[in-house]
């Protein structure tokens, strides 16, 4: 067969057989007296498998490795693991379909690109106007749409969304919006929110990667901007009630700041 006979018998372009010959995936084959190209069944054979396996979504370099001897991978092998990658793709598609189907759902203008999980922990939600709740929203959509936590830390955050006590702490740090980083009212408010929120969401979030990633420099920004959204005294039980679930805090929550010569945050 000629090339252009053993092209249209296999459904390849001659440009693509060219190409396949030029990579190493076809031998060339002996060429007739008058210069043009003979292939064999043989070689019919091989072109079809590589047509059925780059359909698949095999690279050319994963072919290869089907195609060649005993140094070669199996071809199950290197299909079970295009079947993974499929997976993964389905995968990424159907959460990106659940999430359009939750703005589509939503009346129009109050529709929120939120993860279900979200959209499902703001629900549980009791309604309130306290400007500290309100920056907590903020800051789970800013985690959420980064992907630096994920369905565990909403399932943990369910049951103290849904408690009406909380909002009395959300009240209590409102009440410091004017005062200074050493009212006393700092500690045991600490206390109490470290109380009302389980170890477990705190441990989701340390799992997790803080927007902006890149590494512990990343991390301490993003805490930084964090505290610079509140007023002084504010910010100081937060840092305490963050300090309290980490490693690197010192300080108990109930105890002033030992750290020498730490400035007050305020809002910019």
């Amino acid at each position: 067969m000629r090339i252009g006979e053993i092209a249209a018998l296999v459904g390849l372009t001659t440009r693509a057989i060219r190409h396949y010959h030029h990579v190493g995936l076809l031998p060339e084959p002996d060429r007739r007296p008058n210069g043009y190209r003979a292939y064999s069944v043989r070689d019919a054979v091989r072109l079809a498998r590589v047509r059925r396996l780059t359909e698949l979504g095999l690279s050319l370099d994963e072919v290869r490795d089907v195609l060649a001897d005993d140094a070669g991978r199996e071809l199950a092998e290197v299909l079970a693991e295009l079947d993974a990658d499929l997976a993964r793709q389905q995968a990424d598609l159907a959460e990106r379909r659940r999430r359009l189907a939750v703005l589509l759902a939503a009346p129009p203008g109050e529709a929120e690109p939120l993860s279900p999980a979200l959209a499902e922990l703001f629900a549980k939600a009791p309604e309130t106007a306290s400007p500290s709740a309100a920056l907590d929203r903020d800051h789970l959509r800013l985690l959420d749409a980064s992907g630096a936590v994920g369905e565990e830390l909403y399932a943990v955050l369910g049951a103290v969304a849904a408690d009406p006590a909380v909002l009395a702490l959300y009240e209590r740090l409102d009440e410091l919006a004017d005062a200074d980083g050493d009212d006393p009212r700092i500690g045991p408010l600490a206390v109490d929110l470290v109380a009302a929120v389980p170890a477990e969401a705190f441990a989701a979030v340390a799992a997790g990667t803080p927007p902006g990633t890149g590494g512990p420099q990343a991390a301490q920004g993003f805490l930084e901007a964090l505290l610079a959204e509140y007023a002084p005294a504010q910010a100081e039980v937060v840092r305490r009630v963050i300090e309290a679930f980490t490693d690197t805090g010192t300080a108990h929550p109930d105890q002033p700041d030992s750290r020498p010569n730490q400035p007050k945050r305020g809002r910019e």
